[in-house]
């Protein structure tokens, strides 16, 4: 059961409404480094988790249920930079920074942008919805929620890396200084969140205990002469350049790390030949050569 409170987690204002900028935002609410994907993939595993560690499921919850105020404060955001939005851009403040503004999509054609605001205007009567800056709706596409508490730490990790990446470059975009103090909050809780999901590989005995994940498959039953040694494919044997990946003992403790030449251990493929009523051509459909 979950309990919500009327006011906003953190302060949410605008003081000069910027319909771009709104359009950014959407990418921080429904993109795949957004509000929404973490929020459904900490519930998600939580919702799965079993075992005794239910510390584990209860930070997961918590978590979650924190990103739900992080979408309402996104959501609030978009309602505000599209007060009194015009139906056409002439320009936007985001302009003055042409580096962020190509990355998050500033340069695209007008009809493109116009037709977001198009959006914004028939499809929500300007707020927010659950989609990326493009407008394509959020699929959970990339909501991983595994089942192994060490593999969805680090998957946990990653969506708060590219999150924090993502709340930077708006941060870079933003000119009103309501929106660059809603985003510092947001990206210290970033920084929060990828160190407690660290934290929790610490607890699990760190790289050596939850290394290689799942650690309870037996080690012995893998091909252990290439389990910590990095292929080199350069077609003229040069071998790959060295580096922690390549020398000394595994982040597991478990192994030595080496770098060899890879070269082909299998057979060239040798399929049967095609059956009849496959659509292929008559001549696929014999004996193999």
């Amino acid at each position: 059961m979950y309990y919500h409170d009327k006011r906003l987690q953190y302060p949410v204002r605008v003081e000069t409404p910027d319909p771009l900028f709104a359009r950014q935002l959407q990418q921080a609410i429904g993109g795949i480094e957004g509000e929404i994907r973490v929020c459904l993939q900490y519930f998600f595993q939580a919702w799965g988790a079993r075992g005794p560690t239910k510390k584990y499921r209860d930070m997961l919850l918590h978590t979650a249920t924190e990103e739900i105020g992080h979408i309402e404060m996104l959501a609030t955001a978009v309602a505000l930079n599209l007060e009194e939005a015009p139906l056409s851009l002439q320009e936007t403040t985001a302009a003055a920074n042409p580096v962020v503004n190509a990355v998050m999509g500033g340069e695209r054609p007008r009809h493109v942008v116009e037709g977001m605001l198009q959006k914004h205007l028939l499809s929500t009567g300007l707020a927010a919805f659950p989609g990326n800056a493009d407008g394509v709706p959020f699929d959970c596409s990339h909501i991983y929620a595994s089942g192994n508490l060490a593999g969805d730490m680090l998957a946990n990790v990653t969506a708060e890396a590219t999150g924090r990446t993502l709340a930077v470059r708006l941060y870079n975009a933003a000119h009103d200084p309501g929106m660059k103090d809603m985003l510092s909050f947001l990206i210290a809780r970033d920084t929060m969140h990828q160190q407690q999901w660290l934290a929790v590989i610490e607890e699990l005995g760190g790289f050596t205990g939850a290394l290689p994940i799942p650690n309870s498959f037996d080690q012995s039953l893998e091909k252990t002469e290439f389990s910590y040694a990095f292929f080199g494919h350069d077609k003229d044997g040069v071998p790959p350049p060295a580096g922690r990946f390549t020398e000394g003992p595994s982040l597991d403790g478990k192994g030595q790390f080496s770098a060899v030449q890879s070269t082909p251990m299998g057979d060239e493929p040798n399929l049967g030949p095609a059956r009849d009523g496959s659509g292929a051509q008559s001549e696929q459909i014999g004996k193999p050569a």
